[in-house]
């Protein structure tokens, strides 16, 4: 589709055009023209969007579907379709399925399912067979099928050896390994923050030290082998400090952080609300803070949506009983704009998660490809269930204000519009 974005401002601090407000020419999927004002050509379609920003496709690194095993949560091509109206062109399918993604044939299906779409699918491998933590899954044969990295989604690793061995065999080839941080024997049956509103609300808690033990091992696992590991989603202060002195080492890891986790705190559990039911557990606002510091100085490398839809059967239960995990595909950007601001967010979803799963970075410029996320940082608005995109409703930010909105993507060539 050949489209003329009108009075865009455009958002790329590594483009000539960064915060100028110019019409945007795409022909044929590629940047054809960038001018004050252009005359749209016969065969092309102008867009204007009140207050209309656009910049480099975001990438939300962690994102659950369902599909294979689990379509009645979310189809891929539904999901695709949320994320792209999310302003979303590029995601990192968790192995949350059935069958898990722990096999190159599993890996090709996803990769084949965005084929024509807005949105590039990149799997992410099961470390384990069957995410079950025992014996390590087909990683070469995965990554040359085309995943980016391996995680057993939201299952702390037991065995150390295990993630010692993987760390050591993914060095042949440059292989991601990512450590869910959460010790199982410390957290236990907790479902929520150990802490004040865990007492009070008489809900067995999950101590911050079962993340922060965890991460602790893996670091010093790193630090003995080498290679490169990933933390998804910490969430206490102590592991940002954990996290920066082994940066300060030279090690190679990175970690990230969920948007729940740095606006929600566990206060919110007073009305037993299972959407508040994630893992890892929302912890306080000493937490927060600190994640936010994180974010600032960079010890935290990028923000996920942590995007994981549960169907009402298993989401309306008692809380204690209810599946963790919340969609965020459509409320991170306007969650979290007007708290970090565009400089950092844009990063968080763009330059910096891509150069760590080793993805092109686009610019925007004449010549290249268009890979754009449309948006406006203008107006607020109360985030109602109505504006949950995805089959299933489990939204945490249900009556929260948001700031600003996503108009949509652009991506291989196909404009999708919210």
């Amino acid at each position: 589709m050949n489209i003329l974005l009108k009075s865009a401002t455009i958002f790329d601090s590594k483009s000539e055009h960064h915060l100028k407000n110019l019409d945007v020419l795409i022909e044929n999927g590629h940047i054809s023209n960038i001018a004050p004002n252009i005359t749209c050509p016969s065969n092309c379609q102008e867009i204007k969007l009140d207050n209309l920003t656009i910049s480099n496709g975001w990438f939300d690194a962690s994102v659950s579907f369902g599909e294979p095993g689990y379509e009645d949560r979310e189809t891929i091509t539904h999901g695709i379709e949320v994320a792209a109206k999310s302003g979303f062109t590029q995601v990192g399918l968790n192995s949350n399925c059935y069958p898990f993604t722990d096999s190159k044939s599993i890996v090709n299906f996803l990769k084949t399912k965005s084929v024509g779409t807005g949105v590039n699918i990149h799997p992410i491998g099961s470390l384990t067979k069957e995410s079950k933590g025992q014996d390590i899954a087909e990683l070469y044969d995965m990554q040359q099928a085309g995943a980016i990295a391996f995680n057993d989604y939201k299952k702390g690793t037991k065995n150390a050896n295990l993630i010692k061995i993987a760390l050591q065999y993914t060095q042949s080839f440059n292989g991601l390994v990512m450590s869910y941080p959460n010790n199982c024997n410390i957290a236990g049956d907790g479902v929520v923050n150990e802490g004040v509103n865990s007492t009070h609300l008489g809900l067995k808690g999950t101590p911050a030290l079962a993340e922060e033990l965890q991460v602790s091992r893996d670091l010093f696992l790193l630090e003995y082998t080498g290679g490169r590991l990933h933390i998804p989603t910490i969430s206490t202060a102590k592991s940002v400090v954990l996290i920066k002195e082994a940066k300060s080492k030279g090690l190679q890891v990175t970690c990230s952080v969920s948007a729940d986790h740095l606006t929600i705190t566990d206060d919110e559990l007073h009305a037993f609300d299972a959407n508040f039911k994630i893992a890892p557990p929302l912890r306080t606002q000493k937490d927060i803070d600190a994640l936010l510091e994180g974010i600032k100085d960079g010890t935290i490398d990028f923000i996920t949506s942590d995007h994981d839809p549960i169907d009402i059967e298993n989401k309306k239960l008692e809380f204690s009983n209810a599946f963790d995990g919340t969609t965020g595909l459509e409320s991170l950007f306007i969650s979290l704009q007007n708290i970090l601001g565009l400089d950092i967010l844009i990063d968080k979803i763009t330059t910096t998660p891509l150069s760590i799963f080793g993805l092109e970075i686009s610019t925007i410029k004449v010549g290249e490809k268009a890979n754009l996320s449309l948006f406006t940082t203008k107006g607020t608005q109360i985030f109602t269930k109505e504006a949950i995109l995805s089959t299933s409703k489990n939204s945490a930010y249900i009556g929260k204000e948001t700031t600003g909105k996503v108009y949509g993507s652009y991506n291989n060539s196909i404009l999708t519009l919210a």
